[in-house]
């Protein structure tokens, strides 16, 4: 069976053919449909670059980049995407800020109106499985950082995205709040299902979330190794403290180490 991710030799370069700075080389992933795949490796190794490849905001140098069985041409309508800062727009309340793709994605956008009762309930149930129910009519400035994380969750996810892309999105807050999304990134990709790639710099975060964890070289970014997390899920803060959990974060962090020694 395919890939439902399938990046083939993607090489990117910024700022020009000659002159600029190379990304990613030689990088190649497959992710599954249903998959969550973390990606973890040294600062400025390129990871953020690979999820625009993925998702179609910056095109590559070299390589193929196929998602659903479809070349990447430009951005990807399938694709609901979550990063390290909320962005939450000021003047809406949580409920409209959820709502906000179904205005531009198709063919939500055209049926909005029509259905608007429906998307509504949809909004407000997304909000109850992140433990949001009740704050629908809060403004951002109304909510906690660990909130308004939970309130982008549901906005990547409100036009039932077939893949996540999920770029830091805990890395701006405290660890207890941290590990409370955890689980509550666990329960949606539970209930949802959807294809997950994450960029992340936490490793216990990578094993505690991922079906597969893959380690990234130093800049230009390429594939050196990865693990396969055994723990079945519903998995528990608990299991973070057992011995075989510790043994793989380590062996991540020595290759993380091994790539930066590299670079050096």
């Amino acid at each position: 069976m395919a890939a439902f991710v399938e990046l083939d030799r993607i090489a990117l370069r910024y700022g020009g053919e000659e002159s600029g700075t190379l990304a990613l080389l030689d990088t190649t992933l497959n992710v599954k449909e249903g998959e969550f795949v973390a990606v973890v490796g040294p600062s400025g190794c390129g990871k953020s670059t690979l999820m625009k490849v993925v998702a179609g905001l910056w095109p590559q140098s070299a390589g193929t980049a196929i998602v659903a069985g479809r070349e990447v041409s430009g951005p990807l309508s399938i694709v609901g995407m979550a990063f390290q800062a909320p962005t939450q727009l000021p003047w809406r309340n949580v409920i409209d800020n959820v709502m906000l793709p179904l205005e531009i994605v198709q063919p939500h956008r055209s049926q909005l109106r029509a259905k608007r009762a429906m998307y509504v309930q949809k909004a407000q149930d997304l909000l109850s499985l992140v433990g949001l129910k009740g704050f629908d009519t809060k403004f951002p400035w109304q909510l906690s950082g660990g909130m308004q994380q939970r309130a982008q969750i549901c906005r990547a996810l409100i036009h039932e995205p077939k893949l996540l892309m999920l770029d830091e999105p805990f890395g701006a807050l405290d660890m207890f709040t941290r590990e409370e999304l955890w689980n509550v990134m666990q329960e949606v990709v539970m209930d949802r299902k959807p294809t997950v790639i994450l960029v992340t710099h936490d490793l216990r975060e990578a094993v505690y979330l991922a079906d597969r964890v893959v380690v990234m070289s130093a800049r230009p970014g390429r594939m050196i190794h990865e693990r396969i997390v055994p723990f079945p899920r519903k998995r528990t803060l608990e299991d973070t403290y057992k011995p075989e959990f510790a043994e793989i974060v380590q062996d991540l962090r020595n290759h993380i180490s091994m790539a930066r020694e590299q670079a050096a």
